[in-house]
């Protein structure tokens, strides 16, 4: 088991990161916000956990151990594999996962690709109080935000657009949140973001609330 990496950061991309441990380049898997952290050429440390499949061997990275456990608790929900718990804490801080968990609220839990009202339910059932209590604070999430219109002007960032759909969105609802984000960004004349940036933001929109 691998249940920690320290090391330099070699690479970064929209989904995934190289830490360079002894020499040996360690790719590893994370959410955006996670990935929005490391800066190439800078130490980083990352608690991991590492899936085991017949054809592959892949390397997830947290931010810290308290994501790492929260991906580990939503693995034991039936029909959750590796993709999908990602996929929830790139939409949702554990603390936001344990307050919907706890709440039985289900279109929280529906903000994240590929999760239905079925399995959101599932879930909610299966996980029950395993992710802990909460432990800190989140700004509430917003309904509705991942209907609003699509803004105008430039095409949106076609490498954020497709780490988007990977994730789990359909292209239209991907491009919609990046072009908002973009436009919103213009008008209050703030410096542009970097991709994982205009990546972690799009996500936000996406899950129609703010994360710290």
């Amino acid at each position: 088991m691998i249940a920690s990496l320290r090391g330099t950061v070699a690479s970064v991309s929209l989904t995934g990161a190289v830490i360079e441990v002894g020499g040996v380049g360690m790719s590893v898997l994370a959410t955006p916000t996670t990935l929005a952290a490391l800066r190439v050429g800078e130490e980083a440390a990352l608690a991991t956990e590492l899936i085991v499949r017949e054809d592959s061997l892949t390397l997830y990275g947290f931010a810290d151990a308290d994501e790492r456990d929260c991906f580990r608790v939503l693995l034991g929900a039936k029909g959750v594999g590796a993709k999908l718990a990602l996929a929830m804490l790139a939409v949702h801080t554990p603390d936001a996962l344990r307050r919907a968990v706890a709440s039985q609220d289900v279109a929280a839990l529906k903000r994240v690709p590929g999760l239905g009202p079925k399995g959101a339910q599932r879930v909610i059932i299966d996980v029950g109080d395993k992710l802990g209590p909460v432990t800190g604070a989140d700004a509430p999430l917003a309904p509705g935000a991942a209907d609003a219109p699509a803004a105008d002007g430039a095409e949106p960032n076609p490498d954020v657009v497709a780490a988007l759909v990977q994730l789990g969105w359909n292209e239209a609802a991907a491009s919609r949140a990046v072009a908002t984000v973009e436009a919103d960004g213009a008008e209050s004349g703030e410096p542009a973001l970097s991709v994982p940036e205009l990546l972690r933001a799009s996500l936000r929109w996406l899950g129609g609330g703010r994360r710290g």
